[in-house]
């Protein structure tokens, strides 16, 4: 077969395009659903959830695109200075809708004057999306917390669900092809993760993520290790 699809770059290029349209419009529709919620008195849980179903959306798409850039070599991070714990802040106000319509007490644990080093938008909605899935499968409680570990910044989202599944433990986080792209639950924004931390570089040192089912809770851990 022949065509203009035929071109192993152009497929990508217009998908890419495509998600940016569609993650617009969910930001207009977001705007508007805050809007409506603003205006109304008393309940207001499916527009709160609607409101969180369409933010998770917005939040893969954010995802997908940033990958995109990532292997076209079209990402660049743009490192700073951050307090860790407004870090930690953005990514819990992010995902407060959740917890308050699942039930789930969500508690942080930071210094106030402990510092992030990174970029901080990819950082704070990547692990908005670790604490999403962390909401999504926890029983009662979700621990956020960061510290100095060596060299490096430790972040960690503990919960007290049944932790991950053994296919989530033996995979490689930082390989793709590890994902399992049969079941539906893919691990790709721990992929994510893996790759924005990995780009974060000091001292000869690369960020990276570890998982593993020692939460402080009893359920899953997740840690990000920034350099």
């Amino acid at each position: 077969m022949s065509g203009r699809f035929d071109n192993d770059t152009l497929f990508p290029t217009i998908l890419a395009f495509t998600v940016h349209d569609i993650k617009n419009s969910l930001g207009t529709l977001l705007e508007l659903i805050r809007q409506f919620s603003a205006k109304l008195q008393g309940e207001t849980g499916d527009l709160g959830l609607l409101e969180f179903e369409a933010a998770r959306i917005n939040h893969s798409l954010m995802q997908l695109l940033v990958l995109y850039k990532v292997g076209a070599n079209k990402f660049s991070l743009a490192v700073d200075e951050y307090p860790a714990l407004d870090l930690l802040q953005e990514a819990v106000h992010q995902q407060a809708r959740l917890s308050t319509l699942h039930n789930v007490a969500l508690q942080v644990d930071c210094a106030d004057d402990l510092p992030a080093y990174c970029d901080f938008a990819n950082i704070a909605n990547a692990l908005a999306a670790v604490l999403n899935n962390a909401l999504r499968y926890t029983r009662h409680a979700v621990l956020v917390s960061a510290e100095q570990d060596g060299g490096y910044l430790r972040i960690a989202i503990e919960d007290d669900g049944v932790g991950y599944p053994p296919h989530f433990l033996a995979a490689d986080l930082n390989n793709a092809a590890d994902l399992d792209w049969v079941n539906g639950n893919t691990g790709l924004g721990l992929y994510f993760v893996s790759v924005i931390a990995g780009l974060h570089k000091n001292a000869g040192r690369c960020g990276y993520v570890t998982i593993d089912n020692a939460s402080r809770l009893g359920g899953a851990r997740f840690r990000l290790f920034l350099p």
